[in-house]
């Protein structure tokens, strides 16, 4: 997989691959990142890539001819490349979509900052646009690296147990069951007594029950998907 930014700013990006499993997959060639400033495509004499809204407004926009070269070329080297933009009014993110997405051979997220991007911007390049969640953030650096993360957990080999995977939250439509680890009592608090016995059938009896539980209170909306399809 080869996760292609378009940002001003790599370092808030190339530094969260730089540890942990995404450096373990980069070491091992299962990803690949590259990085593509606006700044170098503009024509811009002074090298500006915002100016004011057309018909007013505060803040400024990412206008279009950087980014549409820097697109252009993109394209041009990678026709297959797939193309991604971060933004509020884009349909929320999921698993199934971290899950498809990882089967494909090259994904670019295009990071909007200031008061965002030119919009004719995305309705010429943009093959989906994603919302991480219902706030705004300064640029959409953190919202590609969330779903860059996501994709890469469901890509062969990057984690070290791929059994983790059918066992986290979302993926059955409910959230994991909660966790415990040594030792059996830590602060007056006890281990459940069913995972300390080895009977493995009434272990994950006892995990898809307090799944359930748990989404039922967590998240109920998740819940009540749940509870018509079953």
């Amino acid at each position: 997989m080869r996760f292609s930014f378009v940002t001003l700013f790599e370092g808030l990006i190339s530094s969260y691959f730089e540890d942990s499993i995404l450096k373990r997959a980069l070491q091992n060639n299962l990803l690949s990142i590259s990085f593509y400033n606006p700044r170098d495509f503009t024509t811009n004499k002074h090298g500006k890539v915002d100016d004011y809204q057309a018909g007013g407004g505060a803040g400024l926009l990412l206008f279009p001819q950087p980014l549409f070269d820097v697109l252009d070329t993109i394209k041009k080297e990678h026709p297959n490349a797939y193309i991604i933009f971060p933004t509020p009014a884009g349909k929320p993110f999921a698993q199934i979509d971290a899950k498809r997405l990882a089967l494909k051979e090259h994904l670019v997220f295009v990071c909007g900052r200031y008061e965002g991007i030119d919009e004719r911007v995305i309705e010429t390049y943009a093959d989906e646009v994603f919302s991480i969640g219902d706030y705004v953030l300064t640029g959409g650096e953190l919202a590609s690296l969330v779903m860059s993360d996501a994709i890469s957990r469901n890509i062969v080999g990057v984690l070290g147990n791929e059994d983790s995977l059918s066992m986290e939250s979302f993926e059955s439509e409910l959230l994991e069951a909660p966790s415990f680890s040594k030792p059996p009592i830590y602060a007056n608090k006890s281990v459940p007594s069913e995972f300390l016995k080895g009977n493995h059938a009434k272990i994950t009896s006892l995990k898809n029950k307090m799944s359930e539980f748990k989404t039922k209170y967590f998240r109920p909306d998740l819940f009540s998907r749940f509870s018509v399809r079953h």
